[in-house]
């Protein structure tokens, strides 16, 4: 999962990501108003973290810009401002939580795990497609009864494809979510074949069918239908 912070202050915005890495996420970072703004126009995430006071703008103009992108973005507002209007009117503008500095990271994570299980998952923890079968909070992976030891790539590529199912995802869209501003920088799309093959590998070892179509020039598809 895909996350951006925007957040102006170095060392919180590295102990903020430093421990959201560690739990799995992928976290970029925009210490500016500008920045973030060029961010979400460029880029899709599943979360952005928004601190209200920036240097060079409001956070609450991200957001309003966000959802005038008609995003299905996750938006949590993290900020010292804990002023009542400044909470409801980043809830009015689509934040979907709202949380008051100085807080515990743990919390943090669990507000974003919380946001991502509503926003893709129908606020489900487990989340389950014919065999295979995610516990999102201690980023296991079932199928059947047999855990599957995936990558860290491997399972956000699995979420990635349980999040879009029944759809096509481009190649383009594969390589931003799996490594964020650095897919800019490849140029061929190899890395994701080798993911795919070793996904649908330990899917089929621990049981579970072949869900994951080639759309041939596209990308792929993941799907039970024929």
């Amino acid at each position: 999962m895909k996350l951006l912070l925007v957040e102006d202050e170095p060392e919180l915005a590295h102990s903020i990501a430093s421990f959201l890495e560690q739990v799995g996420f992928r976290v970029e970072q925009a210490p500016e108003f500008a920045q973030a703004m060029e961010k979400i126009a460029l880029y899709n995430y599943d979360c952005l973290l928004v601190d209200l006071g920036l240097p060079d703008g409001n956070g609450l103009d991200i957001i309003r810009a966000l959802r005038k992108q008609e995003s299905a973005t996750g938006v949590l507002v993290i900020s010292a401002r804990n002023a009542v209007d400044d909470r409801i009117t980043g809830l009015n503008l689509g934040a979907d939580d709202y949380l008051s500095k100085p807080f515990h990271l743990a919390e943090l994570n669990a507000r974003v795990q919380a946001i991502l299980r509503r926003r893709q998952f129908g606020g489900k923890a487990a989340i389950r497609f014919a065999e295979i079968c995610v516990h999102t909070a201690e980023r296991q992976v079932f199928a059947g009864n047999q855990v599957l030891e995936l990558t860290r790539k491997e399972y956000d590529l699995l979420l990635f494809f349980l999040a879009n199912k029944y759809r096509v995802v481009t190649r383009e869209a594969i390589a931003e979510h799996l490594l964020g501003d650095d897919a800019d920088q490849m140029d061929d799309f190899n890395f994701i074949y080798s993911h795919v093959k070793n996904l649908r590998k330990k899917l089929a070892t621990g049981g579970a069918g072949d869900y994951v179509q080639a759309v041939y020039g596209i990308g792929y598809k993941f799907t039970d239908q024929v």
